[in-house]
């Protein structure tokens, strides 16, 4: 490890700082989440609002890692961090002060674009710091945040007041703590050139990972449109399916993420092909569970294929950095994981807009889970036969 720039924090404390702050990052990009049901009464409008106010944000990101992806590379990740979390605070403040979906439509586009520079940035300067340790933090803190995130929200509007407001006043006043860290610690690259020209949209490959990205796709994209839709309407489909609580509601995305992440620590040390078949078998079970169980409405059923679910969405996106990111150089990390994040972020954001036209105009919002869950099915059959071919043409 090779420390570029000395600060106050060592390398110790600077990559759980770091971890911290993608989960910080994640956790206000689900925080939303109980509360559009609260949104969509007061301001009245549709799911398919409810899923463009979430998919705005993924396509923020989108167009914020084709911009500023590359860019700490060249500035250093200190700066990038440091703007980002500062465009996030603004984002925040959007959130307490909006009166309608334009402004909820702002601060998702705001929240967007600072998760997008942050990203890249931080997961990067976490692999910097130690390789092993960052592959891992990379993994884990994305489903740390979505769980805590959406529980943590759920549980403020239930038992305390200011039910959409609260929950962003806890998310600034992290960020500004955590703000304060990236001032104090170390810079773990070397500024180079090129700054101006790394902001050009670029999509370029090291040619050592086009295969093993090629590979590893179909199931990226599959876990996080899972966790797009479940995101945007899980707590809605289980209101269908049973009156419940906000509370309810959150917990079906802190399932989701505590079955991911407890999936990543427990096959850390697995093989990333092992992980890879462990991810897309779970994926598939549960989908066909989830199936079943929404169309019996059977609760416990669909939260077992729920945790499944989050099986597949820890295991396939941990095994996917595992599959890539060790091929790749040091120069090159910032630009491969924003292209790795792409793929999640389209995953995450289109389907799920889909999705809710589906719930208006195609036959409600239980049809559609279920010809969602088929759609992902498919998709993790695809995956399968691209990681076989690709045993055999390196077994060859």
């Amino acid at each position: 490890m090779s420390i570029a720039g000395q600060g106050r924090l060592s390398p110790n404390v600077s990559l759980p700082l770091l971890a911290s702050i993608l989960v910080s990052f994640v956790a206000a990009s689900t925080a939303p989440t109980p509360l559009y049901g609260i949104y969509q009464a007061r301001w009245h409008f549709s799911p398919v609002t409810t899923t463009v106010v979430f998919a705005v944000y993924a396509l923020a990101v989108l167009a914020s890692l084709l911009t500023v992806g590359k860019l700490s590379d060249h500035v250093g990740r200190r700066p990038v961090l440091l703007v980002a979390i500062a465009v996030q605070i603004i984002s925040l403040v959007l959130f307490i002060v909006a009166t309608g979906v334009s402004t909820l439509l702002a601060a998702r586009v705001v929240q967007g674009l600072s998760a997008g520079a942050a990203t890249g940035a931080v997961g990067a300067a976490m692999l910097d710091i130690n390789r092993a340790r960052g592959t891992l933090a990379n993994s884990i803190a994305p489903g740390i945040g979505t769980g805590t995130g959406a529980l943590v929200s759920a549980l403020l509007i239930q038992f305390l007041p200011a039910p959409t407001r609260l929950v962003y006043v806890v998310l600034l006043v992290v960020l500004l703590i955590q703000g304060l860290g990236v001032v104090l610690m170390p810079e773990t690259v070397t500024p180079m050139k090129g700054a101006l020209q790394s902001l050009r949209p670029e999509i370029k490959l090291p040619p050592a990972v086009r295969a093993p990205l090629l590979a590893v796709a179909p199931v990226v994209f599959a876990v996080w449109a899972l966790a797009g839709f479940f995101l945007a309407l899980g707590p809605a489909l289980v209101r269908a399916l049973m009156a419940t609580s906000i509370v309810v509601g959150g917990l079906v995305v802190f399932v989701f993420s505590l079955f991911g992440v407890s999936t990543i620590l427990l096959l850390r040390n697995a093989a990333a092909r092992t992980v890879m078949h462990t991810a897309i078998t779970a994926l598939i079970l549960g989908m066909i569970i989830t199936v079943v169980s929404v169309t019996a409405e059977s609760i416990p059923g669909f939260f077992i294929g729920l945790a499944l679910g989050g099986v597949g969405f820890g295991g396939g996106f941990m095994g996917s950095v595992k599959m890539v990111m060790p091929l790749v150089e040091a120069h090159e990390r910032a630009s491969v994981l924003s292209l790795l994040y792409i793929i999640c972020y389209v995953g995450f954001g289109l389907p799920t807009v889909i999705a809710g036209f589906l719930v208006v105009y195609g036959g409600g919002l239980p049809r559609t889970a279920n010809e969602y869950s088929v759609a992902v099915i498919l998709l993790a059959l695809v995956a399968l036969l691209g990681l076989r071919r690709a045993s055999r043409t390196s077994a060859g």
